[in-house]
């Protein structure tokens, strides 16, 4: 079993890397510390979860540990899809860097330019950027990248699913020829491969299967939702959820909640604030600020349940997740193993429940596939069917049986005296005087006093 003092890295940095309390290199750190140490070009083929970024952050620091950044000219350059995955890196370099004088500088939207123009001013020797941010400050004069030797791109399929393939082949473009190329991707989709085979020179190959099952300590199960029509699902899948979550009880002490689109992460989380549970959403569109906030929240324990994306998971580095939730089952069945993989890490156990609809049928079919597994499906019981609406009940008629009336029971109407009136007389305004009326006929006028025939005439 190799260590990660046999893997040419600077003293400095196995140092670091002994505090942190790793001891075995993972197969692709195995595969692509060494080479990338020698200056060859790297493609590495391996999920999000294998090691990968201390397979380009190590021996990044190792080759840069000689030599001093100028002002504006980044030495190196790391190029991640997420703000979040971008931040992850940061942190790892601070860990790894610890012993050395390297400098460094995020460059992520949600956060002022200024701040960010101050460090490059000062020069650095590694820029972290996602690449609608690094060429923000590139077109307002702000970054030279002539001076970049190594260059890292991470989760490159992530990068095609965002639309930024465009932009990584501009920034391409911006640097030299001459530099170090270190390329990671989950998938060798052909636009991907494409721009291996155009920008990357003689690379070494190393690729780590993708996990296809879950690990033993993952509870695996299965809700479907019956409910028809997409407001009534949407509807029936909150409910089961919050189900779920009271029936875990205790034993849920925080949650991922995976959606597919932001507009669901959004809805979940108003929908859980609503009943009571301590909520918070994560996605894109959210400022920087808040997006910390809400991690460092979760990390702490402040917020129980996190509502997520994919896009805004990746780079998540959360070791006690007791439970991940799929609100929506994943299109692509490799993602569900990349959420349920949220938990039971570190030997801990971790439970991951999936909510379905007769849609999804074919993604599940899919997922067991992958895994080699069908995935067991549960019920909820009756008494807390969380399907079951409340119907209004029908109204009860009662039959009314005619009453038959004998000429005994009836009445006979009473006449009305002068003075007995039903109808009270209209009451005149003050000033109005009542105008009198005769009776005398000779006095009517002659059409009423008329006869009919006489009219007629």
């Amino acid at each position: 079993m190799q260590k990660f003092s046999e893997l040419k890295l600077h003293p400095k940095v196995l140092k670091a890397v002994e505090e942190a309390g790793y001891t075995t290199p993972t197969p692709i750190q195995i595969g692509a510390i060494p080479l990338a140490c020698e200056g060859r070009d790297i493609l590495g083929i391996a999920q999000t979860g294998t090691g990968k970024t201390a397979s380009f952050t190590l021996p990044m620091i190792t080759l840069l540990n000689r030599g001093r950044a100028r002002a504006r000219m980044p030495r190196s350059l790391v190029l991640a899809p997420t703000r979040e995955l971008a931040a992850q890196v940061a942190e790892n370099f601070d860990t790894y860097s610890k012993y050395t004088k390297l400098t460094k500088a995020l460059l992520i939207g949600g956060v002022s330019f200024k701040e960010q123009d101050q460090l490059i001013d000062r020069g650095v020797d590694v820029l972290i950027a996602t690449p609608g941010r690094l060429l923000d400050h590139f077109e307002r004069g702000k970054l030279l990248l002539t001076g970049v030797q190594i260059m890292v791109v991470d989760e490159a399929d992530r990068m095609l699913d965002m639309g930024f393939i465009p932009d990584i082949e501009r920034i391409f473009k911006l640097t030299p020829f001459t530099r170090q190329t270190l390329f990671f991707s989950a998938t060798m989709a052909p636009e991907i491969e494409r721009i291996t085979n155009t920008f990357l020179s003689n690379p070494a190959r190393i690729e780590v299967a993708r996990q296809a099952t879950a690990s033993e300590t993952i509870t695996q199960q299965l809700f479907k939702v019956s409910a028809v029509g997409k407001d009534q699902q949407a509807k029936a899948k909150r409910n089961l959820l919050r189900t779920l979550i009271d029936q875990e009880g205790s034993s849920l002490t925080n949650a991922l909640i995976f959606c597919n689109r932001k507009v669901d992460v959004d809805i979940v989380s108003k929908s859980l604030k609503k009943y009571g549970y301590i909520a918070e959403a994560i996605h894109g569109d959210l400022e920087q600020s808040q997006r910390t906030k809400t991690l460092d929240g979760f990390r702490e324990g402040n917020i129980r349940l996190l509502v997520a994306s994919d896009v805004a998971a990746r780079g998540l580095d959360i070791s006690s997740v007791s439970h991940v939730f799929n609100f929506d089952v994943p299109i692509n069945a490799e993602d569900y193993i990349h959420r349920i993989g949220r938990t039971g890490r570190a030997g801990r156990s971790g439970k991951a429940i999936t909510i379905s609809t007769s849609k999804d049928e074919k993604f599940i079919d899919a997922i067991n596939s992958l895994i080699g597994t069908n995935i067991p499906i549960q019920t909820i019981s009756n008494k807390s069917n969380p399907e079951k609406v409340n119907t209004p009940k029908e109204p009860k008629i009662t039959k009314i049986e005619p009453k038959v009336v004998s000429k005994e029971n009836v009445k006979k109407p009473t006449s009305l005296k002068p003075s007995q009136t039903s109808v009270k007389p209209l009451k005149t305004k003050p000033n109005v005087k009542k105008e009198e009326v005769s009776t005398d006929p000779s006095e009517m006028p002659n059409f009423i006093t008329q006869s009919f025939e006489e009219r007629q005439k």
